[in-house]
């Protein structure tokens, strides 16, 4: 969901790196640890986090929620977590590699993915790059896969 990237002034607020359009519809990150009280924007304050120094204590600090606590996924919609692992394969059906990531730049996603030899290469999650994905693997088109 995000990051804890450091402390925000001295009473206890967190800035966030936010991996989710909006926290605040969540009250309970981490299996119960930390408790939202407030967010605005990528400020957040928890119920545990009483200054500073347990602010900074907290950087690098992902914030996650259950799999069941995230809304229904639309047609053609995914998380990230769930592409993260898949074995990639070209539609020719060559072994590529393993998704190792999904970035977001500005202009959408782009996966990651490691072949077997450790060599990495970017793809855009696009129709055209990537014509179909599932739980268990994901498909990109042999022209994006000549990395």
């Amino acid at each position: 969901m995000a990051v804890i990237t450091g402390a925000h002034g001295i009473g206890g607020e967190v800035k966030l790196k936010l991996f989710a359009d909006d926290l605040a519809s969540y009250t309970s990150f981490n299996n119960g640890a930390l408790t939202l009280k407030s967010v605005r924007g990528t400020i957040a304050r928890f119920a545990e986090v009483k200054d500073r120094t347990a602010a900074e204590g907290l950087r690098g600090l992902e914030l996650s929620v259950p799999r069941a606590a995230l809304p229904p996924l639309e047609e053609g919609e995914y998380y990230h977590a769930d592409l993260i692992g898949l074995p990639a394969v070209s539609d020719a059906g060559e072994t590529l590699g393993l998704v190792v990531s999904v970035e977001n730049f500005g202009a959408g996603d782009v996966i990651e993915v490691e072949r077997p030899t450790g060599k990495r290469f970017m793809v855009p999650m696009t129709p055209q790059a990537v014509p179909e994905w599932d739980d268990k693997r994901l498909v990109i088109a042999a022209a994006f896969a000549d990395a």
